[in-house]
């Protein structure tokens, strides 16, 4: 029983063929309806959308849009996943590490305030698991410092905060269709901005810097007279990854619907045991991307061999970035949290469409466990 499993039907299969069928392997027409689908999923007409090959080009494309670059600092969680360190490193600035709150495992946006200096240019604000981060409390240090804020939502598609859907009030938004993700595309990303200028660059950026006009690509061809104005990058999504995507955005319901009851049937498992912490809190506004648990961190591997004796695969998401050799000498703040949370952490299977003695099984097998340990 693997960790994530998509849901891939008949429309995925059947998009995947129209797209080939097409002819056009590049950025075209199936891209711009991925682009409107994600649009209208944010509700936000003061926002744009542009669709990139990966999460991480997004983050990339995002802190080169807040002008980030050699001398500069980003506050990044510490407990975070790679690609957000990397895309950091990617624009010649430094990563400066912060703690995450101890409830949600999203940034401490107090923690996040003592970290503000001088060289101080953004922040990178990542929703966790079933969490989304204290948004209003990131957007009144960001004004209060003049700090862009780069709202990492690859765990959140389809969430709301507050009422509002994820992507339709933070300064920019990246979201991630990577394999393992509750909307896959097999591999893309998104970025939202705030203004056409914003949007202009990120089209050119995502093309190697090609001036080629959006509206021509979306419509299966290419100009062939173009200027190069600024550094670009191999950025843009492919006619096949967007169709997928668009087949997978149009089940969304049902896959959220099916993940907050795992989520719950989870939680509801679990309450009894009291060497399992939960992520807790109410679902019902969120898309949930992972369950896990935190264990004591002696009795970690011990669960998850056991686990692995019975079919069933765990992960951790995530080590903690400054045990990373890359980033052992980054500038952080106390990391107490992230210390213990990267020692606790256990993933547990969460699938887009679940079969029905999914949940019940790996349950079952982590009570075992403790049942199991628990002296006699």
């Amino acid at each position: 029983m693997p960790v994530f499993a998509p849901l891939l039907e008949a429309e995925e299969l059947e998009a995947a063929r129209a797209a080939l069928e097409l002819g056009w392997l590049g950025m075209g027409s199936y891209v711009a309806e991925f682009e409107e689908e994600l649009a209208r999923l944010i509700d936000a007409p003061d926002r744009h959308v542009a669709a990139v090959s990966t999460g991480h080009a997004a983050l990339h494309l995002g802190l080169l849009l807040a002008n980030v670059g050699p001398g500069d600092e980003v506050i990044t969680p510490a407990f975070n996943n790679v690609a957000d360190f990397q895309a950091i490193l990617a624009t010649g600035a430094d990563p400066v590490l912060c703690d995450v709150d101890d409830r949600t495992l999203c940034i401490d946006v107090e923690k996040a305030a003592q970290l503000v200096g001088p060289a101080t240019k953004a922040v990178i604000a990542t929703d966790y698991a079933c969490a989304l981060c204290d948004h209003g409390a990131l957007a009144r240090l960001a004004e209060l410092h003049g700090l862009r804020v780069l709202h990492d939502a690859a765990h959140s598609i389809g969430s709301r905060w507050e009422g509002r859907p994820v992507g339709s009030f933070s300064d920019m938004t990246m979201f991630s269709f990577d394999p393992v993700k509750a909307i896959t595309a097999i591999d893309g990303g998104a970025l939202v901005v705030r203004s056409h200028e914003e949007l202009e660059r990120l089209h050119e950026m995502r093309l190697i810097g090609m001036g080629q006009p959006a509206a021509e690509m979306y419509g299966n061809r290419r100009a062939w007279t173009y200027d190069v104005r600024r550094l670009g990058f191999r950025y843009h999504l492919a006619n096949l990854h967007a169709a997928i995507g668009v087949a997978q955005i149009r089940k969304l319901p049902r896959i959220a619907a099916a993940r907050r009851e795992a989520c719950r049937v989870y939680d509801e498992r679990f309450a009894d045991l009291e060497q399992v912490r939960v992520p807790g809190g109410e679902v019902s506004d969120s898309v949930p991307f992972l369950y896990y648990v935190r264990v004591a961190a002696e009795q970690r591997e011990g669960l998850r061999s056991h686990l692995a004796a019975l079919g069933i695969d765990t992960g951790i998401h995530w080590r903690p970035g400054h045990r990373f050799t890359l980033l052992r000498d980054c500038r952080r703040g106390d990391l107490t949290v992230t210390d213990r949370v990267g020692d606790e952490i256990v993933t547990l299977p969460l699938h887009s469409a679940p079969a029905p003695d999914t949940v019940e099984r790996v349950a079952g097998g982590v009570r075992s466990f403790f049942q199991e340990a628990a002296p006699r």
